[in-house]
């Protein structure tokens, strides 16, 4: 099957069973034997029955609350910033936050605005026909400090304890991040000063 690579729209689906006369009936007959996954209204990945490798859980994410982006500890955890494999996948969009619980896992998503939501952003192409819209490691710790509730960084001091200890980053990680790229950021973005204490922080190390 040639849509193997992502989730796929249910359109698509009827335009491949567009030989049967009810190919409504066979999405329910392929869902009920597990050859198809429904994620949510009308997107569905394929299912165990079916040899064929699940897609990438970014893709999925991508798919399945668009626009939107892999970031967070998802896409720090990518970028081996931090310890953890994060189990849910937590994504970035513009539209309103939203968590999904599917049969393939968790994936949730908190809302940021234009324009800080479009920068930093990179493309990973996952294999040939996918391609996966992740943070950059910079635009990963910004977001964390912008969505993270109650974190407002006003002390080097601080900064380095919620970096170190609380998300248990690596200094040599963390002295490899671009700041001048982050200065670009801060006039579009929410919480301006704590983003400032944090490229004073980076660049200390």
């Amino acid at each position: 099957m040639e849509y193997n690579e992502g989730p796929i729209p249910r359109h698509l689906i009827l335009e491949l069973l567009s030989d049967y006369q009810r190919p409504n009936d066979k999405i329910s007959e392929l869902l009920k034997n597990k050859e198809l996954i429904s994620i949510k209204r009308g997107l569905y990945v394929i299912g165990p029955k079916i040899d064929l490798p699940l897609p990438e859980p970014f893709l999925i994410a991508n798919h399945l609350r668009g626009p939107s982006y892999v970031s967070l500890e998802s896409a720090m955890s990518y970028w081996n910033m931090i310890p953890e494999r994060a189990y849910e996948i937590s994504s970035v969009t513009i539209k309103t936050s939203k968590l999904y619980k599917t049969p393939v896992g968790r994936f949730s998503y908190q809302q940021l605005k234009t324009p800080y939501y479009s920068f930093g952003l990179k493309n990973i192409k996952y294999s040939p026909k996918q391609t996966m819209l992740v943070a950059s490691p910079e635009k990963a710790l910004c977001d964390k400090v912008v969505l993270t509730p109650k974190i407002n960084l006003r002390s080097i001091k601080q900064t380095q304890e919620f970096l170190m200890e609380d998300l248990r980053m690596d200094s040599e990680v963390l002295s490899t991040l671009d700041t001048k790229i982050i200065e670009l950021w801060i006039e579009n973005a929410p919480k301006k000063s704590s983003l400032k204490m944090l490229i004073k922080t980076l660049m200390k190390l």
